[in-house]
């Protein structure tokens, strides 16, 4: 059997609506704390949402936990979360913050995220579409595949409102179809470098 070098993944990325912070919390849970690979995070939230939300998050987590700010250099081991009322735009080693027109009436927009990240590190680079009441980040989920990145959908039924990952999945983008409690093991696994048979 012969032996392929994978290529290493640079930068995962995580898009989720409404039931998403449990979600998110449960995955950033089982990671380990020397995961070094760079997460960066986009939830729905209110333009007046607490400020406190990275704190809240590093309470459940050993990785590191930050609002990403603009011109912000992308790091190792470090979990971003898109600020209130801003697009996060992934650029080749830092962020980007807009505040460009809602899409599909969301900013922070997951399509957007995504089809940046797409532009920068497809195809070292995976997406997971968690939970949610719209179709938010199938757009973008299409442009990551496209590219040779990977997406994974949360499995609909382990979902609090399975539209999002629903809307993804009928895309045909989707690699991985995970329950909840799957995908955090699954991100370490793939995210080692390393020869694969």
């Amino acid at each position: 059997m012969s032996t392929t070098r994978v290529p290493t993944t640079e930068l995962v990325v995580v898009g989720g609506s409404l039931g998403s912070m449990h979600a998110l919390e449960a995955i950033l849970h089982a990671m380990p704390s020397d995961f070094s690979v760079p997460i960066a995070v986009v939830l729905h939230r209110h333009r007046t949402s607490a400020s406190d939300l990275p704190w809240l998050i590093a309470q459940v987590t050993p990785l590191r936990v930050t609002e990403a700010e603009d011109k912000q250099t992308i790091r190792a081991g470090t979990a971003y979360l898109a600020p209130a009322d801003y697009h996060l735009l992934v650029e080749r080693g830092r962020f980007a913050l807009s505040v460009d027109d809602a899409v599909r009436y969301s900013r922070p927009s997951i399509d957007v995220m995504f089809e940046s990240a797409a532009d920068a590190y497809a195809p070292r680079l995976i997406a997971v579409v968690l939970t949610g009441a719209n179709s938010d980040g199938a757009r973008g989920a299409v442009r990551i595949h496209r590219g040779g990145g990977m997406v994974v959908a949360q499995d609909p039924s382990t979902a609090e409102a399975p539209a999002m990952p629903q809307a993804a999945i009928d895309t045909g983008a989707v690699d991985r179809i995970l329950r909840l409690e799957e995908i955090a093991p699954f991100l370490v696994e793939r995210c080692v470098p390393g020869p694969r048979s």
